[in-house]
């Protein structure tokens, strides 16, 4: 099966490899010349214009686009819309708002053109270990791409499924990501109160080694934190300084209007936001009051 794809960062760069290994061809479109290069030289087509990808790819087409949630979807959309023709499948693999997955759909199908919404976790490791892929759309063009899902998942018949309707998947992966904000906080709670506790002199990489194996806190999350901390135990040269990507937000708006408490996952998104504020002024409120009605010493700079 032919597949084209736009956008060949780190990560669409390594699923074009492994549908490559699964002997499928793509042909992929990148706005850096150098991205396009390493395609091609992989075995894979790299193409410098849309149009010229849509015109090399066998119809009915299937186009995945990997490139920022947001109004670039939009734009990819809206240019590849001249060259398309009816029965085209146009895939959106990054992390949209599954509201805009609904109301890209629909615009597609009013069109003549199929939109499915894939949900994609795996990282730079999809390479190796595959793509867990949460897949929302219409059932008929879930199955066309089944031999693309397969070649990307960690086995065919693991790892990836059709979860619903239009924006199914992006809503699942939303909440997916919810759910690793809260573990990755988790993790590095306790990895301070270990390492706060000086009396013991504890040892951080051994104690995450420990835990990968029989404990109920194992996961593919602990494999990388030992990794982490094998490779540096102190943090050395790191900055507490933590980003989201938008997944976490959503999470925590749509729990807020479906009436569900999720305290773990809100205050691991309220944590990576105050990670980002130096010498913050809610803490300082907050010590100039204990100041105000108890007396308490204020630190002054």
């Amino acid at each position: 099966m032919q597949l084209g794809l736009i956008g060949l960062g780190k990560m669409g760069g390594n699923m074009a490899e492994r549908i490559r290994l699964g002997g499928h061809q793509v042909v992929g479109f990148d706005f850096s010349a150098e991205a396009v290069a390493r395609l091609t030289a992989s075995g894979n087509v790299g193409v410098s214009t849309l149009e010229e990808l849509v015109e090399k790819l066998e119809t009915p087409r299937a186009i995945w686009i990997m490139v920022p949630a947001g109004d670039p979807v939009d734009e990819t959309i809206a240019k590849l819309e001249p060259f398309l023709a009816s029965g085209d499948i146009l895939i959106d693999g990054g992390n949209s708002n599954y509201k805009d997955s609904m109301r890209r759909h629909a615009e597609a199908t009013a069109k003549g053109f199929n939109f499915v919404d894939v949900g994609t976790s795996g990282g730079v490791w999809g390479l190796k270990e595959g793509y867990s892929l949460m897949i929302g759309g219409d059932k008929a063009p879930v199955e066309q791409l089944r031999p693309i899902f397969e070649a990307l998942a960690p086995a065919a018949d693991k790892g990836w499924g059709h979860v619903g309707p239009a924006g199914a998947g992006h809503f699942t992966k939303m909440v997916h990501n919810g759910i690793e904000y809260g573990m990755m906080q988790a993790y590095a709670e306790g990895f301070t109160i270990l390492e706060k506790k000086e009396v013991l002199d504890l040892n951080l990489p051994q104690i995450a080694e420990i835990w990968r194996h029989g404990s109920v806190v194992r996961s593919w999350l602990l494999d990388l934190t030992a990794e982490a901390l094998a490779k540096n135990p102190t943090l050395d040269g790191l900055e507490a300084y933590v980003a989201d990507s938008g997944e976490g937000r959503w999470t925590v708006f749509e729990a807020i209007d479906l009436n569900v408490s999720a305290p773990v996952i809100t205050e691991s998104l309220i944590r990576r936001i105050r990670s980002r504020e130096e010498n913050n002024f809610t803490d300082r409120m907050v010590a100039i009051q204990r100041n105000a009605f108890g007396g308490h010493a204020v630190k002054k700079d």
